[in-house]
């Protein structure tokens, strides 16, 4: 069992930056791929990044260069840096957790099992 929890969204203007951070439960975060979905206001949850158990990242495209995942098994947390934000970053960020997860997979939100509850990040013009 692992439990998340989110912090570090808020508002911020268009070009800014925010760090998000998930914080982890249990003994066993080092053998999780973790990885970071966001849903827009009226819109499907969708992938952001990933990162493997042996630090491999995956991003969606749109974010490519401005985002960056990262985790520290000895803290037992999941960050993600967001810069140069744009409106469209506007959204639920979530941290999730699974096992099995390969490079077929990790961006699809069926494979993780565990969720934390979100962390708001609005983005203004």
């Amino acid at each position: 069992q692992v439990q998340l929890v989110e912090s570090g969204g808020g508002l911020v203007q268009a070009g800014g930056s925010l760090r998000l951070s998930c914080a982890t439960s249990g003994r066993t975060f080092s053998l999780y791929t973790m990885s970071w979905f966001r849903q827009p206001p009226g819109k499907e949850r969708e992938f952001v990044a990933a990162i493997s158990v042996d630090d491999n990242t995956y991003y969606t495209d749109s974010v490519k260069g401005r985002f960056t995942i990262s985790r520290d098994n000895t803290k037992n947390t999941l960050d993600l840096q967001l810069n140069s934000l744009e409106p469209d970053d506007t959204a639920t960020y979530y941290c999730a957790a699974g096992v099995g997860i390969n490079l077929r997979n990790y961006a699809s939100r069926q494979r993780y099992a565990y969720w934390g509850p979100g962390t708001q990040v609005t983005v203004s013009s």
